[in-house]
């Protein structure tokens, strides 16, 4: 997947350029446009067609929310507003996350992990059924994250560095030669990456035309 282009709105100048800085250092993103406005926003979403939006509600020619709803793309909202209102609004018009300002720069950047993880579940195929989707939703939000982190083992961390610092996709037999395992445990582990959505497969077709999986990380 290509790196998804992302419009923040937020008229503090320099609260767009700290969201700006949080998103690129997440990886698999880039900033195509901030704006201060309604108006500015609406310029910037039809000319860059981004992938996301981050919103701040209380804009100096209207809200945000108008944005979110107004828009066929996903939002997250983020705001110093905290009223059940603003929330529940917010939700019914479309964000699938809401961070209240100030907010530590970690909580975005798993933010944009999770949903990474979602759009990478939904990419991998053209149907889809309903594990997948509510692995999807699960992961959108966050909650399978912080599980599979807290669970990951020492190989599967290996085996997620081995992929890391590698420029190209690998294969099952490369990462089990680097990371001295059997091919049968580093596919084992590579499949159930790549089920969770973190990490992205590729098919190579080689002499024989049977169609090997290689395996790398969301750019």
């Amino acid at each position: 997947m290509s790196e998804l282009r992302v419009v923040i709105v937020d008229d503090d100048f320099h609260v767009a350029r700290l969201h700006t800085r949080i998103v690129e250092a997440t990886g698999g993103y880039t900033v195509v446009a901030t704006a201060g406005s309604i108006a500015e926003a609406r310029t910037a979403i039809e000319a860059a067609r981004p992938e996301l939006l981050l919103a701040d509600i209380y804009l100096p020619d209207g809200s945000g929310l108008d944005l979110v709803r107004g828009y066929d793309l996903d939002a997250i909202v983020l705001s110093a507003a905290v009223t059940a209102a603003a929330v529940r609004t917010s939700f019914q018009r479309g964000a699938f996350a809401y961070l209240v300002k100030p907010f530590a720069d970690e909580a975005l950047a798993e933010v944009l992990r999770g949903y990474t993880r979602y759009r990478n579940l939904l990419d991998a195929q053209p149907e889809l059924d309903q594990e997948t989707i509510d692995r999807a939703r699960r992961v959108l939000h966050g909650s399978a994250t912080r599980d599979a982190a807290a669970r990951r083992s020492p190989t599967e961390q290996s085996v997620l560095e081995a992929l890391a610092q590698s420029p190209d996709a690998l294969s099952a037999p490369v990462v089990a030669a680097q990371l001295g395992i059997s091919r049968a445990t580093a596919q084992r582990y590579l499949s159930a990456l790549a089920h969770d959505g973190q990490l992205l497969v590729e098919l190579r077709y080689g002499s024989t035309g049977r169609p090997e999986h290689r395996y790398r990380l969301p750019r």
